[in-house]
């Protein structure tokens, strides 16, 4: 094909490097460097480049529909670097058969590739204004990886075979726009690698699956007081990874994501002016790892939520944390007073599955002295919410036998009344009811069958107590009963089926 009319000799010299793929190099580009703010690589005096480095987009759009052919023994591409582009680059419901590949270049416009199928697109480096691909289908990956990109960028419905790359790119949404990455309903065969990026405005994944991962390593999700990243019912297979200095300023929210892989925490969660900072209720997640640099500031919920295994430390959990129904076949981290504490944290009042499930789990790691004394935890909390009635009764029952779960304290009680009674009847001894029948007083053998329901030494029948030790020994009767009733209900309790 020949020379298009009205085509720049910087238009001219991409067109006839389009059939064997070579790069046009238009100007100096900044290389990526690592370690640098995400976008500082793109240009930023882009708009004041001249017509030598300047290409319309219709004429790239041109070249990858088809309207050149490509060279015998080559790969046709698009290859630009260090250009300014004028006009909308948008290829709506287009079959793009070659690669685009732009580096260091300036975009006046959006881009849009929404309904299109196409081949791998890189714009690295690059000052975009908003990418939209909604619906679009890419027989390789697209990459924005240190691109400024002052719009949103939107991929709902987008799938991509081999990966979705946003390495250090930094995304600020329009004031007017709440999300600045929308891509719900998201597949990506490979992983979405989000490491270092920078997201003014929530990031939102509802639905999305992600079948090589997602790693949010290094980036930073700003969207204060609303949610910085939402991916409810998002499935991900093998890691989603949120460490290194991750910050998510905004509500993190995973309600029903499945994470077929380990969901590891590492960063920070800062969220108090939303009802939740992390909101992961009714998923289900293979192993989870919530080792933040620094407490989560805001409400954690995992209601009714399905874990393999918690790897934890007590110090990243907040003061407010929901874990009704929650799940789990294993615990590492926090030791047993601090799992009592985190158990017991719920903003609505007491619940006692956690406390259940915290019990069933000591069970099934041989560990009954523990579960014992989770489920006293249980009922000592469960007593704050009772009647004045019930919780007189349940403090006599925690005292005397520890509500079934300490029995040996109905011993120490039995045994310290024994000796004050022995000694008290061993001084003022009581009057003889038939002296002619009585046998000789013991003071032991009547405080003893004085504290038994049943007596058993038959010396309750012959002797009365007399002056004040009157009362002692009624005393001694009601504390006989309180203490033989509270071994049946401590012992009913334990013998019952789990």
């Amino acid at each position: 094909m020949g020379r298009t009319p009205r085509m720049t000799p910087a238009e001219q010299k991409l067109w006839n490097a389009f059939p064997t793929g070579e790069t046009v190099e238009l100007g100096p580009v900044t290389r990526s460097v690592v370690g640098r703010p995400a976008g500082e690589n793109a240009p930023k005096d882009g708009a004041s480049w001249g017509p030598e480095r300047t290409i319309r987009a219709k004429v790239i759009a041109w070249l990858l529909l088809g309207a050149r052919d490509g060279g015998a023994g080559a790969v046709p591409a698009v290859r630009l670097s260090g250009a300014r582009i004028t006009g909308r680059l948008e290829i709506l419901g287009g079959n793009v058969a070659h690669e685009l590949i732009l580096s260091g270049c300036h975009l006046d416009e959006p881009v849009n590739f929404s309904g299109s199928m196409t081949r791998t697109i890189r714009m690295t480096d690059c000052y975009l204004p908003g990418f939209s691909g909604g619906g679009m289908r890419v027989a390789g990956h697209l990459s924005l990886s240190g691109s400024n990109v002052t719009g949103s960028i939107r991929l709902a419905r987008a799938q991509f075979e081999s990966g979705l790359w946003l390495g250090g790119t930094k995304v600020t949404a329009d004031e007017a726009d709440e999300w600045a990455f929308y891509a719900g309903s998201l597949v990506v065969d490979s992983g979405a690698f989000l490491r270092n990026a920078d997201f003014t405005g929530g990031v939102r994944l509802v639905g999305s699956r992600l079948n090589g991962g997602l790693f949010l390593d290094g980036a930073t999700l700003r969207n204060p007081g609303k949610e910085a990243l939402t991916a409810d019912s998002m499935v991900v297979e093998d890691i989603m990874s949120c460490g290194g200095d991750f910050a998510a300023l905004g509500c993190v929210r995973l309600r029903g994501a499945r994470i077929n892989g380990t969901l590891s925490i590492n960063g920070t969660i800062r969220s108090p002016d939303t009802r939740y900072a992390l909101q992961a209720s009714h998923a289900e997640i293979r192993q989870l790892y919530l080792l933040p640099a620094e407490p989560i500031d805001g409400v954690v919920t995992l209601t009714h939520t399905r874990l393999g295994s918690l790897h934890d430390s007590p110090d990243t959990w907040p003061e407010k944390l929901r874990l009704n129904g929650m799940v789990y076949e294993r615990l590492i981290g926090s030791g047993h007073e601090r799992r009592i504490l985190w158990v017991g944290r719920d903003p609505e009042g007491f619940r006692p599955q956690p406390y259940e499930q915290l019990a069933a789990w000591y069970l099934r790691d041989g560990n009954d002295l523990l579960a014992r004394r989770t489920q006293l935890a249980k009922l000592r909390e469960n007593r704050r919410t009772q009647g004045i009635g019930g919780r007189v009764w349940g403090r006599l029952l925690d005292v005397a036998v520890g509500y079934g779960y300490r029995p040996w304290l109905a011993g120490v009680w039995f045994a310290l009344l024994l000796a004050i009674g022995t000694v008290v009847f061993s001084q003022t001894p009581p009057r003889a009811l038939k002296p002619a029948e009585s046998p000789d007083f013991n003071a032991f053998a009547y405080t003893f069958d004085l504290l038994l329901p049943l007596p058993a030494f038959g010396q309750r029948e012959m002797f009365d107590a007399i002056g004040w030790t009157q009362w002692l020994a009624y005393t001694l009767i009601v504390l006989g009963w309180v203490l033989a009733t509270a071994l049946i209900a401590g012992a009913t309790r334990i013998l019952r089926p789990t």
